[in-house]
């Protein structure tokens, strides 16, 4: 079982990736104003010390803990820390995002050193933004200044001021959305103080607004937090984690794309290139601005170029790259400027148009080229103080590699898309989640993109090879990129072609997913949706069956058996079936024309003219 102390933005996001698991946990909070919606965690109130917690834990089974809470609530981390060392539980810490310690603030470790400095400048107007618990560590100051003191408008904080004795008029209180600078502009204090509250905090925005006015800002840094706590910085950080150290939670596990291993090596070369240090792992941010840590399993360093390698990881993802190793060589070049991404062994190139990429070029897609870029820019920004000028102005070579891709690429659909040599280096979001199906999804995508970009008006969309096959003889003239197979994913394929602005679309589909879909189920996968017999009787009814062959539709097994049970005349019933299906797709192809081919197992092919 896992318990997860929260009550903040942080805390949130960590329900969200635990109700993933449909199973349940606890999420504690100290009061009941901090409400959370959550399909599976049984929700506790009020504060534990450290003995509570232990016995806490015994009690529930606790194997993890999730440390989401605020992070000045320092007795609580302290009480966890005691409480899981003692019972040997792990911890996670979800961070927050913390931006960069700025030259122009003040940072103190303490608020003593905060008050220190105050006396000693003799700033006599402060305004504090440090929140209600803190009105009792600023005590000695306001006592004997001019202090003002913004607050929740809460009984609760109110009650808090109260019992220390902090005047009343000088409490103001938090208005959402308030603009920072209106307030410190009316007051016009003589400094600002406020804590190392993060993103979610609304640091950035009190900083910014202080800068602008020119009011020196003091800030107090976050307490230190147990060297135990695995600190972990998003919400798929956490469920990798999560993953790993409860195994049973999650039944399926996430991975991560070929472009995010590309980039975690690609960073890793490039540190080991310009330090000559090997990186056990490195940080790397995704498209979503979540950082993440990925293990590099090697680097070699040699004359004028460094290689790391990542070993892929998909999850439970049915990926042909899974335990593959994912290559990168970086080098500098005194012969141009910016980025330049080479083709390595097992790597594709790219020979038709469409894709994100153009002919010739390695087949690495934007996404992953945008995360490369970014990581070497930033290695750059973290090492120029310590390299040569020269180096600061040389091109960088990368060059992707995957020993096993030649093979690998056979069991994928690059050969259809014009990508020989290789597989691809892929990715939009750097995570694969299981069932989501991005990368097949994302292939879907491609090879539509190289459709449109051979100058087809039509893409024919089939579930597999055996309903193209039968299909492909109404569309002699079509080239073989303009057939697509979307699998289960009837519903995100009509929407990929509707983005790329297709004028006609043509569906073949066989009469297992059809009667799935008729029933508004877009994605057909069989543990995702089942036959419903009531469904089909009823469909039986309105196009004229008798009732003897409705009750024979519910002893079927399987959909094909309607070939057998209804006959060919004295009802309509798969002229039904048809419109009810481009009933439930013609909404996602708003601008164009469906046209849904329902095709038997002998190969014959129907469209809903075919019933007229």
């Amino acid at each position: 079982m896992i318990l997860v102390f929260g009550g903040t933005t942080e805390g949130r996001k960590v329900v969200a990736v635990c109700d993933e698991a449909a199973k349940p946990y606890y999420y504690a909070t100290k009061g009941n104003l901090q409400k959370v919606e959550t399909a599976h965690a049984i929700h506790i109130t009020g504060a534990m010390d450290a003995e509570q917690m232990m016995q806490y834990c015994r009690e529930k089974d606790i194997k993890l803990i999730v440390d989401a809470a605020h992070p000045f609530a320092e007795v609580l981390h302290q009480n966890i820390a005691s409480a899981a060392e003692t019972l040997n539980i792990p911890v996670l810490r979800f961070e927050r995002n913390y931006p960069e310690h700025e030259d122009n603030i003040l940072w103190f470790d303490s608020y003593d050193q905060a008050i220190h400095y105050l006396e000693k400048n003799k700033i006599d107007n402060l305004l504090a933004l440090t929140g209600v618990n803190t009105i009792a560590k600023l005590k000695p100051y306001w006592q004997t200044h001019h202090c003002w003191f913004r607050i929740l408008d809460r009984d609760d904080s109110r009650e808090i001021a109260e019992r220390e004795g902090f005047p009343s008029d000088k409490l103001l209180y938090y208005i959402q959305g308030e603009d920072d600078t209106v307030l410190f502009d009316q007051l016009k204090p003589q400094a600002i103080i406020t804590k190392e509250s993060g993103e979610s905090g609304g640091f950035n925005d009190k900083s910014d607004a202080a800068r602008r006015l020119g009011i020196p800002l003091l800030a107090v840094k976050r307490p230190a937090l147990s060297p135990s706590f695995i600190s972990v910085f998003g919400e798929n950080g956490l469920r990798k984690q999560i993953e790993r150290l409860l195994p049973d939670f999650f039944e399926l596990k996430t991975g991560y794309t070929t472009g995010t291993c590309a980039t975690a090596a690609t960073k890793a070369a490039l540190i080991a290139l310009l330090t000559n240090e090997k990186q056990p792992e490195v940080s790397i941010t995704l498209p979503n601005g979540e950082w993440v840590h990925i293990p590099i399993f090697s680097t070699t360093i040699n004359d004028g170029e460094a290689s790391s390698i990542v070993v892929k990881d998909a999850g439970d993802d049915p990926d042909v790259t899974n335990g593959q190793e994912i290559v990168s060589t970086v080098s500098l070049n005194k012969n141009h400027k910016g980025v330049r991404f080479l083709q390595g062994k097992g790597v594709g190139v790219i020979t038709l148009p469409g894709l994100d990429s153009a002919i010739g070029e390695p087949s690495i897609n934007k996404t992953p080229r945008m995360m490369m870029k970014r990581e070497i820019y930033k290695v750059f920004r973290h090492h120029q103080d310590r390299l040569p000028n020269e180096s600061l102005k040389n091109g960088v070579d990368v060059t992707i590699s995957v020993p096993n891709g030649e093979v690998l690429a056979l069991k994928t659909f690059n050969p259809k898309l014009g990508i020989v040599g290789g597989i691809s280096i892929i990715g939009t979001s750097g995570i694969v989640k299981p069932f989501s199906s991005e990368a097949f999804v994302s292939s879907i995508r491609r090879e539509m993109m190289v459709t449109k970009a051979l100058g087809c008006e039509r893409v024919i969309l089939n579930s597999g090879a055996k309903s193209e096959r039968f299909v492909k003889g109404l569309y002699p003239d079509l080239p073989s990129q303009a057939f697509i197979h979307y699998g289960n994913f009837i519903g995100e394929t009509i929407k990929i072609a509707a983005e790329l602005e297709f004028s006609y679309v043509t569906m073949g589909i066989m009469i297992g997913k059809a009667v799935k879909l008729a029933e508004g189920s877009l994605d057909t996968h069989s543990k995702k949706v089942v036959m419903n017999k009531e469904f089909l009787a009823g469909l039986a009814l309105r196009s004229g069956c008798t009732l003897e062959i409705t009750d024979e539709i519910q002893n079927i097994t399987m959909a094909r058996q309607l070939w057998n049970i209804i006959p060919e005349s004295g009802n309509n019933f798969f002229k039904i079936l048809i419109e009810e299906c481009l009933k439930v797709c013609s909404p996602l192809l708003p601008k164009g024309e469906l046209e849904i081919l329902l095709i038997d197992e002998d190969g014959k092919v129907r469209s809903s003219e075919s019933y007229s």
